[in-house]
């Protein structure tokens, strides 16, 4: 058998060829590379930018952020798929890379449930839904009332074809009795300045993204998701104080590292991750945001991203959501 000793307090332990490089990239030696595969500026890119300097900080090598974006996300994820399982190239993606793609493109170049290793979730940020300032809407009761009403299907704006937002909207139209017009953009931002520009009646958006348009009164917001009203919103009631369904229903980003990444390694990301969030300019940005940490680790997330998937699986399955 090949092995190889390590001599710790004079004591010899074999090392499997398999555990040697293991124990070796716990020191990472060379650079990080943690890959956002969305365009910059979004919700994920900017968290990439808040935790990679603490990450430098904490585990002694550069940590560079890589914008890979492209094909809903699965460009960036495949490039950690195929990546060396050292933890020194790291995904942090959003609830569309992982839990709506595999329904939507039938031949991923990777297997997200192995290719990929859950490190930790991130931050999680309930939806908030705005309706442009053009409407005679002041509240939910006020624009369910008025989808049923108005003459023709409101426009929409979703951040793409089967991504969470427009799966959310598709739920809340079967809700009011009413179809709407789904008219996908490329990404939360732009669906939202349609939405303030009156190009969209409406939008869901993380509120990492809509809650400052919100609060400048760029747009009307006229409830959330998420288990309690937002601080910087407080009139603003939950879609469970309204009725609505979807009411857990949001955005959120996490970690992950190439499937065979040895756990050890798994657990020292997720506490260094785990640290970075807790710092308190990190923590007052998310704050700001509207985000909420959440830094359970790999197998709560886990967790999470299974039931995810398949919430939003049988969505896109039951409306026969597809990309064109």
């Amino acid at each position: 058998m090949n092995r190889r000793q390590l001599v710790r307090g004079g004591v010899a332990i074999a090392l499997t060829p398999l555990a040697a490089p293991a124990l070796r990239a716990q020191g990472f030696d060379h650079t990080i590379r943690l890959i956002v595969p969305n365009p910059p500026g979004g919700t994920s890119d900017i968290l990439a930018r808040l935790v990679a300097p603490e990450l430098t900080r904490t585990l002694g090598q550069n940590v560079v952020v890589e914008n890979r974006a492209g094909a809903g996300g699965n460009i960036g994820a495949d490039v950690v798929a195929k990546s060396p399982p050292d933890g020194h190239t790291l995904l942090l993606m959003d609830v569309t890379t992982i839990a709506t793609n595999p329904a939507l493109f039938p031949r991923l170049p990777f297997d997200n449930t192995k290719d990929l290793a859950p490190v930790t979730m991130l931050i999680y940020a309930p939806y908030i839904l705005g309706v442009a300032n053009k409407l005679p809407v002041r509240d939910a009761a006020g624009l369910a009332a008025f989808v049923k009403s108005s003459p023709r299907p409101l426009n929409a704006g979703n951040s793409g074809v089967g991504t969470s937002s427009h799966l959310t909207l598709i739920q809340l139209a079967d809700a009011w009795g009413r179809e709407m017009t789904h008219v996908p953009y490329r990404g939360g931002a732009p669906a939202l300045t349609a939405v303030v520009s009156g190009e969209a009646d409406l939008t869901i958006a993380g509120a990492t993204q809509a809650q400052a348009y919100a609060t400048s009164n760029q747009l009307r917001a006229v409830a959330v998701t998420g288990a309690h009203r937002l601080a910087a919103l407080p009139d603003v009631p939950t879609f469970r104080e309204v009725g609505w369904p979807a009411v857990d229903a949001g955005t959120w980003q996490g970690v992950m590292a190439q499937g065979a990444t040895p756990r050890p390694l798994l657990e020292r990301l997720h506490a260094e991750l785990a640290a970075a969030l807790a710092q308190p300019a990190v923590a007052a940005r998310l704050k700001d945001l509207g985000g909420e940490p959440r830094t359970e680790g790999p197998d709560p997330f886990r967790r999470w991203l299974d039931q995810e998937t398949e919430t939003y699986t049988a969505l896109i399955r039951a409306n026969n959501v597809r990309l064109d």
